[in-house]
């Protein structure tokens, strides 16, 4: 009876620590958003928080599908190309095609879809790593922006595509206030992402070739067709990201936007979703969004910070929340005789 109880008392001492570490995202966030608030009188203002979600709308829309290859245990390094390749053939198709829209719009989303499952068919067929694949992709995407373009910019952009980046619902009888219409579609992307993670035998899958892609197989999973899956998904969120950014901006820009790629892997991962694989999700996603949102405005709102330091402040705080949150999250997912 003593040694029954002695090998099963630890177990409760486990659970409490693993509850807290696994919320560790959770607390940075809050930690960030009472320093700002303390920091800064304009923070915690209505219009500065609408400010916040608008700066991570589109943000949101290319983590959506980077969570799905990550989660696969996967990268794709191509979604800042892919995005300014959707963005400029709708507006050359709108601009100087004359193209009616919708079709503008569809020709951009089915570009940025094909050239994620040109990524996910290169890496399953040929057995190269998402690393190198989507590289390769992202040149192939730039250099068709460049090529489309003709190296200029293009202003003159389809409605639709203004609308989603800067319309505005809800507004009062002059056009004023009202609700940022890229707020919605960027919470329609994220819910409709957790509902298929949550629920559906796909999602169950993507977790299952996160975790261990021999042991899916062996579970009969088809771990290529999942792989090419979620680089077509990555691809789709890209283009319609690459659409709703040219709304935004008011342009279709004939470079990528290189911030894109490394802001929305850090919000990913930020949040807590492993670049391993197999762990993280939606709601990690939106924590993480709203930790770098939370970060970069509330930066701004303090006037007192040198404007040539807010990028180094912001990569040493990144460093902290990443250490706090993957590692310090993590520990109970990796080999307990390590240390």
């Amino acid at each position: 009876m003593t040694s029954q109880t002695t090998t099963q008392s630890p177990a409760p001492a486990r659970r409490f620590p693993q509850w807290v570490t696994t919320l560790a995202p959770v607390w940075t966030l809050i930690a960030l958003f009472a320093f700002f608030s303390i920091a800064s009188d304009s923070f915690l203002r209505p219009l500065n928080i609408n400010n916040i979600l608008v700066q991570v709308s589109t943000l949101a829309i290319f983590a959506t599908g980077m969570t799905f290859v990550l989660l696969t245990g996967e990268i794709d390094l191509g979604i800042a190309s892919t995005a300014a390749i959707a963005g400029m053939v709708a507006a050359q198709l709108f601009a100087n095609q004359k193209m009616q829209e919708p079709i503008p719009l569809i020709a951009g989303l089915i570009v940025g879809t094909l050239l994620g499952l040109l990524a996910g068919l290169i890496t399953t067929r040929f057995r190269i790593p998402t690393f190198m694949a989507t590289l390769a992709v992202s040149f192939i995407g730039a250099g068709l922006t460049t090529y489309v373009s003709k190296g200029r910019t293009i202003t003159t952009l389809p409605d639709a595509a203004r609308f989603l980046g800067s319309g505005r619902i809800f507004t009062d009888e002059t056009g004023r206030g009202g609700f940022p219409f890229i707020v919605i579609v960027a919470a329609l992307c994220l819910l409709v992402a957790f509902l298929v993670l949550r629920y559906t035998r796909f999602g169950r899958y993507v977790y299952m070739t996160g975790a261990s892609k021999t042991a899916a197989r062996l579970a009969g999973v088809n771990t290529n067709l999942i792989l090419i899956a979620v680089l077509t998904i990555s691809g789709f969120t890209a283009g319609l990201a690459g659409i709703v950014g040219m709304g935004r901006l008011g342009s279709a820009q004939p470079d990528p936007v290189p911030s894109y790629l490394l802001d929305t892997i850090s919000a990913v991962v930020l949040g807590g979703t492993a670049l391993t694989g197999g762990r993280g999700g939606i709601p990690q996603t939106l924590i993480g969004l709203l930790i770098y949102g939370t970060l970069r405005n509330g930066l701004d709102n303090i006037p007192e910070i040198d404007i040539y330091l807010k990028e180094f402040i912001t990569g040493v705080v990144l460093i902290a929340a990443l250490v706090v949150n993957v590692v310090f999250s993590g520990k109970s997912a990796r080999d307990k005789t390590s240390g």
